[in-house]
């Protein structure tokens, strides 16, 4: 049997990063292959920058896997359609249209084929997590960051729901895991978290957790993306913390009361919602102990190729410190652990 994992390995697993370069001989990509060979992540996320062509994406997705020991690495990155998408015709990758425009012209089983053409050219470039479907409800118009693009298939939560199905279906058919993202819902907001803080106290509705009610009782949720959203109702009591952060979003909306005991990930913790307002280290304690299980940093806003480290000793000095916070690594390396195990 496997040597039992140290803590250092069980929250490696649980750190994703971006890199820089787009080519295996770049340094930036070289550090993140030493980050997966010594453990200290457990996978990358591919911004469009990283993608020069097909191939050097498919020969910097095997350098990734075979340096990865024990764990096959999530290799991810956010392939909706539309304005969305890394991989795009400029690298010869098909193109399709966003949410919106797809719900309106395809029944959803007509959906699930055009996703499932796209999921197959994702997986055959060496993929393992696509960060999609988008469960949003598309109940504002004005909104920057959803409607604006089409991100969302529809107002409704029941529609919402069954397209969701169809891009999820279409992945796991290829062998790809999915995110529904972004818990609790960014459908109705108006602002863009990329920016600041988005307080969607008054514009949140309840139904917008419909999609991830119906999804993850259907047994459909591999992961579900938390964005930085505040609602004034969930607050917990120590100012303005955002849903990435906050145990009543997570351990008590989508864990207690939608039951979810999958993994969850966070939008990228380096938008401006979160780094304007807390430092490093109290972002990844306070994400874990309101019961994130994977911290994504795209690594761009002050790019340093040993951020891997820096976030892997935070929480190892933390669980020294504190039984519990030890405990919650434990849980969320079981949950990493038990997802990685579905992939091919």
């Amino acid at each position: 049997p496997a040597a039992a994992a140290t803590l250092e390995d069980m929250a490696g697993q649980m750190i994703l990063v971006g890199f820089e370069g787009d080519d295996p001989s770049d340094a930036g990509v070289k550090a993140v292959v030493d980050d997966l060979g010594a453990g200290r992540v457990g996978g990358v996320m591919y911004l469009k920058k990283n993608v020069s062509s097909l191939d050097t994406v498919q020969e910097m997705n095997a350098l990734f896997r075979a340096a990865s020991p024990g764990q096959p690495p999530f290799i991810t990155l956010d392939q909706e359609g539309g304005a969305v998408e890394r991989l795009t015709r400029d690298v010869g990758f098909a193109e399709i249209p966003n949410a919106e425009t797809v719900a309106a012209n395809n029944t959803p089983k007509q959906a699930e084929a055009i996703y499932g053409r796209m999921a197959q050219g994702i997986a055959e470039n060496g993929f393992s997590v696509n960060f999609g479907p988008v469960a949003d409800l598309n109940t504002n118009p004005g909104n920057q960051i959803i409607a604006r693009f089409g991100r969302a298939f529809s107002a409704h939560a029941e529609a919402v729901t069954a397209y969701d199905a169809a891009f999820i279906q279409a992945h796991r058919d290829a062998g790809l895991l999915t995110a529904l993202k972004h818990f609790p819902g960014h459908g109705s907001s108006t602002a863009d978290s990329h920016e600041g803080f988005v307080d969607i106290t008054r514009s949140w509705s309840i139904d917008e957790l419909e999609p991830y009610r119906a999804l993850i009782a259907g047994g459909m949720a591999d992961m579900v993306m938390i964005g930085h959203l505040y609602h004034a109702d969930y607050a917990d009591g120590d100012g303005e913390t955002p849903s990435s952060l906050s145990p009543r979003w997570i351990d008590g909306v989508l864990r207690d009361e939608l039951g979810f005991d999958g993994v969850v990930i966070s939008d990228d913790l380096e938008m401006g919602a979160i780094r304007e307002h807390f430092s490093l280290e109290d972002t990844v304690v306070k994400a874990v102990r309101a019961g994130m299980d994977i911290l994504l940093f795209s690594n761009t806003a002050d790019y340093r190729p040993g951020l891997a480290q820096d976030v892997l000793d935070i929480l190892v000095s933390e669980a020294a410190a504190d039984p519990a916070f030890a405990a919650r690594i434990e849980e969320s390396y079981q949950r990493i652990v038990a997802l990685k195990a579905r992939l091919p």
